[in-house]
């Protein structure tokens, strides 16, 4: 766990927070105020756990901008007067790789202070990492270390197909961002020395680097129980910011006993998804938001489910060969019968808010249920094409107040099933920029579904509701879908 904090005791109480979750430390005596920096040698001692010392530079990400001659003291304090019980030494110490002193390299080696060599590139990937490695490798005591900001998840490819060429696990590979999440989550797979958190208190200094704090990666996603035989599952999507589908897929690995891991894997571009999960080894991924339509393009087969609807939120692959499904139809029929009470929803009049992947899941589960609907989209060409395929209206959604638009909405007010990401994320009130019916009045007889599920009140939840209004959010769904995901993915019923 990576510790910022400005003053030894703040770091320690954070230690003490999240010591069952870790096993090492890394002192960043760069976030250090100037005189407590003195003090970092008395940081192991107190802290009682392995630590690694950190000072760095702000051309590698750091906070230290003084000379490269204080930095050598620094690090000369902090090493220096061994204790013969090693314990109240730091076990490791990160050098640069143009870092070279040999008093300090051999000062760590009499002492027992293992050194990371590492190199970074805090705007651009590396290439040739296995190369690289051993260039930094100038000795069997050193853990080469490599870390570099991705400019796409091909980059992040990249580095798991360098790794597969890797025999040992004595080094350390990072791609950072949030684009650099699975390089985290699968560490293993990388056969990484190890891999680096921090406390979600106390991460703003380094959130451009992508750490989790080290709760989610045990608790979440059992990061201490994968191996280079994990399988791997995922989810893909953009911008992709909220998702609770790690949590309930590695519940369930968990409670088969499984050994597998579900984790994120975000991309804009979903081919550079699929690419990555072959590279990687995976056999199944969920698809969100915005690529439920343009994943058809990457796959070999489809099911009738995803030729009737017209989009995928599941890709498997069997025998070489990926194949997509829909569950969101199935999960969604379910979740909204749950809702409304219903056998069927015969009689009643519908507004799908959104043409988009989700919404045409729902719209077939809207005419499967037996509903009259009415389609609101901004592009209005995708609002009819869609409509048209079931028999349903369409009708433009106005990015400003329309009282034809409201019009519309009244006569299909029975059910209004919100499906774009409009909202996600917000907690602010009602606005035209997070509520996609703004321009609508409730009367508190209408019930509403929003597909999103973070925040679980959504503004628009949050204004109906406040009418009287019977609402729900997209949880449900997410279960329900879910499910049938893990037994696609598995073979075992969740």
């Amino acid at each position: 766990m990576t510790l910022t904090g400005s003053t030894l005791s703040e770091n320690l109480a954070l230690l003490e927070k999240y010591r069952p979750y870790i096993d090492m430390v890394e002192l960043r005596a760069d976030f250090l105020n100037t005189d407590e920096r003195l003090l970092s040698r008395r940081f192991p001692a107190l802290a009682r756990i392995p630590c690694l010392l950190t000072i760095r530079r702000a051309i590698d990400g750091g906070r230290y901008v003084e000379g490269e001659g204080a930095r050598t003291v620094m690090f000369a304090r902090a090493l220096s007067f061994a204790d013969s019980d090693e314990s109240k030494n730091f076990a490791y110490v990160d050098f640069e790789e143009d870092f070279h002193v040999p008093s300090l390299q051999d000062a760590a080696l009499a002492f027992g202070t293992r050194i990371v060599r590492s190199v970074h590139d805090m705007k651009n990937p590396i290439k040739n990492v296995a190369q690289r490695l051993e260039d930094l490798r100038t000795s069997g005591y050193e853990i080469p270390k490599i870390a570099f900001m991705p400019h796409s998840l091909e980059d992040v490819t990249e580095l798991f197909r360098e790794a597969s060429k890797l025999k040992d696990t004595q080094h350390i590979l990072i791609a950072m961002g949030p684009l650099g999440l699975p390089s985290r989550l699968l560490a293993a797979k990388l056969k990484n020395y190890l891999t680096f958190c921090s406390p979600r208190d106390k991460n703003e200094g380094i959130a451009n680097l992508g750490h989790l704090d080290p709760q989610t990666l045990n608790d979440v996603y059992h990061f201490k129980m994968v191996n280079e035989n994990t399988k791997v599952f995922g989810i893909t999507g953009w911008p992709l910011d909220a998702t609770s589908s790690p949590q309930l897929h590695n519940s369930g690995y968990e409670g088969h006993n499984i050994n597998a891991v579900y984790i994120p894997v975000k991309t804009p571009e979903v081919r550079d998804a699929v690419e990555f999960a072959d590279v990687v080894g995976m056999t199944g991924l969920s698809v969100t938001v915005c690529h439920k339509e343009k994943v058809l393009e990457c796959v070999g087969e489809q099911d009738d489910t995803v030729r009737a609807i017209g989009s995928s939120n599941t890709l498997v692959k069997k025998a070489g060969v990926w194949k997509a499904y829909n569950t969101d139809g199935s999960g969604f029929t379910a979740a909204l019968l749950k809702f409304t009470g219903t056998k069927d929803l015969r009689g009643w009049k519908v507004s799908i808010i959104g043409a988009g992947g989700a919404a045409k899941a729902v719209a077939w589960a809207v005419k499967s249920l037996k509903a009259k609907a009415c389609v609101f989209n901004r592009t209005f060409s995708k609002a009819v094409s869609l409509a048209e395929r079931y028999g349903f209206e369409a009708e433009i959604l106005p990015g400003e107040p329309s009282e034809s638009a409201a019009r519309t909405l009244r006569k299909y007010s029975d059910l209004i099933i919100q499906t774009t990401s409009v909202g996600m994320n917000s907690s602010e009130p009602s606005s035209a920029s997070n509520d996609p019916v703004f321009f609508y009045d409730f009367t508190g007889k209408e019930m509403l579904l929003d597909i999103i599920y973070v925040p679980a009140v959504t503004p628009v939840m949050r204004r109906a509701s406040a009418i009287g209004c019977k609402v729900c959010n997209g949880f449900d769904m997410l279960r329900f879908q879910g499910y049938e995901q893990f037994e696609l993915f598995t073979g075992e019923k969740y």
